[in-house]
């Protein structure tokens, strides 16, 4: 059989573009008027930034107020066998706490008191600075030159303008000095026993 031939879709005729008049300068203002007047509108109907925003409730009776968190810079200090820990407290009155006791209490002779916190009276810092301070291993000196080598460490971290003052009264330097070893054959490291000519 013969094959029909597709009937193409015809295409439709282009209309001519109709000319678009340049509106007349008195209508021009008129038109502007138009556009922003609904713009308006909308300006007036979105709610202010202090409306939008949700109320703060406020604190409910009895309820005890937020305090604010206070600002730490924490360091490390070591002498002989012992290891402290210090946290310099921002905002402070000049407390010092040592393993969850009372400075005078941990510490019971001024001149260890003076040895442990003297970095602090050093720039001057001892009634603006609050410290909390873990102390582990080693004799009650040791503990207390361990720490004050870590509230040095910890007063550079604070402030970059104290290691002047610091480094020249030695605070910032670890004292290497320890304990010689015992030796076999002997009593100490050094002490031999006593010789019996008899």
């Amino acid at each position: 059989m013969p094959k029909k031939k597709e009937e193409k879709p015809k295409k439709e005729a282009k209309k001519p573009l109709k000319k678009v008049s340049a509106p007349r300068p008195g209508k021009e203002k008129e038109a502007k008027k138009t556009e922003v007047a609904p713009m308006i509108t909308q300006i007036k109907e979105q709610p202010s930034e202090e409306q939008a925003a949700p109320a703060t409730p406020a604190p409910a009776e009895g309820a005890e107020p937020k305090i604010p968190i206070r600002k730490y810079f924490y360091a490390v200090g070591r002498r002989k066998e012992s290891i402290a820990t210090v946290r310099l407290l921002t905002r402070g009155s000049g407390q010092v706490v040592v393993n969850g006791k009372p400075f005078e209490q941990y510490f019971p002779y001024f001149e260890w008191r003076e040895k442990a916190i003297s970095p602090l009276f050093a720039i001057g810092q001892a009634k603006n600075l609050d410290t909390e301070v873990r102390v582990l291993g080693g004799g009650i000196i040791g503990q207390a030159e361990a720490m004050r080598h870590a509230i040095a460490h910890a007063l550079l971290k604070l402030n970059p303008i104290f290691r002047k003052s610091l480094r020249k009264n030695g605070f910032l330097t670890r004292d290497p000095r320890m304990k010689e070893r015992k030796k076999y054959g002997l009593k100490r490291a050094r002490r031999a026993p006593q010789w019996s000519k008899r």
